[in-house]
């Protein structure tokens, strides 16, 4: 079975190139199920019903979430409504939605999809180790693939969760960072991982804003509104393949798509 992932999309420029390259890419590759990062694909910050819908028309079938998920607040009565939108499952329980679907690949293949957050210069939330014991204790037995986003600041936090999960679940993913790191690998128990899967959008910028606002930040400290850059538009993904049967990973490659 081939996953593949979208690092996450920011902005028009993000969500134009998955639109104009996803069905050729899912046709050549003979994809089975397309899962992305969508928390920034609103001029990069947040994402609202409609450019959700969007995401799912082009070939998406699970959109997970991160920090930026609540900045569209239209997005509050949407979520409850798509159970192909996530949020961090380890979000306090009151909020709306939802960090685990489970559904059918393309080729008739259970599959599941856990998003998680991490805590390590994050805001507060509940423990994400925690949260992936007991979401995982939900899905069905007969449901061997399994997929986490664990959206992430440090590198040590997604290896830990990574060989936390190790054999139990058949990747775990980074995003958050918007940096693709070259660390794929296949873990001893059968997980693939990565640290970062990287950004889908402009990379002629800082993780994908403007250049010029950023640096005045960095350089004089005062707030600053941050725009998303322009040019040199990526769509970094990672492409999985795994036994449909045993739910462990054979394989993980990083792709890079850049748009004409």
């Amino acid at each position: 079975m081939k996953i593949l992932f979208i690092g996450d999309i920011v902005g028009s420029l993000g969500r134009r190139i998955v639109s104009d390259l996803l069905a050729d890419i899912v046709q050549t590759r003979q994809i089975d199920l397309v899962i992305a990062n969508g928390e920034n694909a609103a001029s990069g910050f947040g994402i609202t019903p409609r450019l959700a819908d969007e995401l799912f028309e082009a070939g998406v079938e699970v959109l997970t979430g991160g920090n930026h998920i609540w900045d569209r607040k239209e997005i509050l009565d949407y979520i409850p409504l798509q159970p192909r939108l996530l949020r961090p499952a380890n979000f306090p329980n009151i909020n709306p939605g939802s960090g685990l679907f489970v559904g059918t690949a393309r080729n008739g293949v259970p599959y599941a999809v856990l998003n998680l957050q991490g805590r390590v210069f994050m805001a507060a939330s509940d423990c994400p180790f925690r949260a992936a014991d007991q979401e995982i204790a939900r899905i069905p037995a007969e449901v061997r693939v399994i997929f986490v986003d664990f959206h992430a600041e440090t590198t040590s936090e997604k290896e830990a969760m990574g060989w936390y999960l190790d054999g139990r679940v058949s990747a775990v993913i980074g995003t958050h960072t918007h940096v693709a790191t070259a660390d794929e690998q296949i873990l001893p128990g059968g997980t693939a991982f990565q640290t970062d899967a990287g950004m889908t959008g402009p990379h002629n910028g800082i993780i994908g804003m403007d250049k010029a606002a950023i640096l005045r930040r960095f350089l004089d400290g005062r707030p600053a509104r941050f725009e998303v850059a322009t040019g040199d538009v990526q769509m970094n993904t990672i492409l999985l393949d795994v036994d449909e049967t045993t739910g462990r990973a054979r394989g993980i490659e990083r792709l890079r798509f850049r748009a004409d």
